[in-house]
């Protein structure tokens, strides 16, 4: 592994920080993620169209610019430096690379370019509350119970003349509310059969209902769809193996997760050191006192073992290796950690509503319930490594 990064790379970064510093300070941070998309189209109209964000990991002949996981891993190191609220994740992370693998020609073809130029934002919805499970990341995702496994519930699937019609719910959707695509996994084939496939659905379907949900995370938008007999779009043919798919694309989600969380981190240490500079306390800079220093010390110990992780997982999505989970889980925790130190050496105005520590406390919090829990992600890197052959692990 290279642990250095290319020109373009820098370029990126130092781009991208410098735009989102000059427009997503926290009072715009605050105002756009109050807006009914969530987020603020006309900053996402510079991240996509000026920047192009959305197609960094998509080729070129579908109107991508050709880079790698790690070109589009820094460039969410940065937003997640600003919590930047965004479709990006959602269209670019979960969604693209689903249809990358597994869509036809046509789709590709006709979907992809959309996607790369961010004219049409995209997102994954999987039955219920089961995202982590459905992306491989606290188990496996084999047999695709998570998705009705036959029974009711979930998302069923139904042939209706030369197409499909779904029927069923999907919570917690990343921007499900505002998507103009859906990539909906649902189950098919009646019990004995019973598979899993991903079905597309345009965002102003008949029968598709969407309600936006109140999140602990207002910086990551959510919610809850209800399909009605809603015609589809099987991705790719009958015989795409959707679960493979799926854990592939959820061990990049995590190594991307994990970059996300160690730029947010990494802001959280910058400002607080920063003001334990500038706070006084016995006519002293608080951060004079040993005991700030090693507290402070400890959380930039814990990021840079989170940096490390981050950048090696997203550079060996590329080399077949799935460590993604394990590089998320180490994330989370520094972010955790950093935003908790935040807040309590800030003191009185650290867990005001007004002051922004508690959102990055937040964004460490929603990410763990989303895609985790980060004793979990442990767990099912240690199965894969089989670290316990032999023994049976209970979490």
């Amino acid at each position: 592994m290279d642990a250095s990064f290319t020109p373009e790379q820098d370029g990126i970064r130092r781009t991208l920080r410098e735009l989102l510093r000059a427009r997503l300070g926290p009072h715009e941070l605050r105002a756009a993620v109050d807006t009914p998309a969530g987020h603020d189209p006309a900053l996402w109209a510079a991240l996509a169209g000026q920047l192009g964000l959305p197609g960094l990991a998509l080729p070129e002949r579908y109107g991508g610019v050709g880079g790698t996981v790690t070109d589009l891993a820094l460039a969410c190191e940065e937003t997640g430096r600003f919590l930047a609220p965004s479709p990006l994740f959602a269209t670019a992370v979960l969604t693209a690379p689903l249809v990358l693998a597994l869509g036809t020609e046509a789709q590709r073809t006709d979907l992809l370019p959309r996607l790369a130029s961010g004219s049409r934002t995209a997102t994954l919805a999987v039955p219920g509350t089961h995202l982590a499970t459905a992306l491989a990341l606290t188990g496996e995702n084999g047999g695709g119970g998570w998705a009705g496994g036959g029974r009711a519930g979930g998302v069923q699937a139904a042939r209706a003349g030369d197409g499909w019609r779904l029927y069923g719910q999907t919570d917690q959707v990343l921007d499900g509310h505002s998507a103009g695509l859906l990539l909906v996994a649902a189950h098919a084939g009646g019990f004995a059969r019973s598979r899993t496939l991903l079905f597309l659905v345009p965002g102003d379907a008949p029968g598709l209902v969407r309600v936006r949900q109140t999140a602990l995370d207002q910086t990551r938008p959510q919610a809850r769809i209800q399909l009605r007999h809603v015609d589809a779009e099987l991705l790719g043919d009958e015989t795409a193996e959707a679960l493979p798919a799926l854990a592939a694309a959820g061990d990049t989600a995590a190594a991307v997760l994990a970059c996300e969380a160690v730029g947010a981190a990494d802001q959280v240490l910058a400002r607080t050191v920063e003001y334990v500079g500038q706070r006084e306390q016995f006519g002293r800079a608080i951060g004079s006192f040993q005991a700030v220093k090693h507290r402070l010390a400890d959380v930039y110990v814990q990021l840079q073992a989170a940096r490390s992780a981050a950048y090696y997982a997203a550079w060996a999505t590329a080399q077949g290796e799935r460590v993604g989970g394990l590089a998320l889980a180490q994330a989370l925790e520094a972010l955790r950690t950093a935003a908790a130190e935040g807040i309590q050496l800030h003191g009185g105005i650290g867990f005001t509503w007004e002051h922004e520590a508690h959102l990055y406390f937040k964004r460490a919090s929603g990410d763990d319930l989303l895609f985790g829990p980060v004793h979990r992600l442990r767990a099912h890197a240690a199965d894969g490594a089989r670290l316990f052959r032999g023994q049976e692990v209970t979490v």
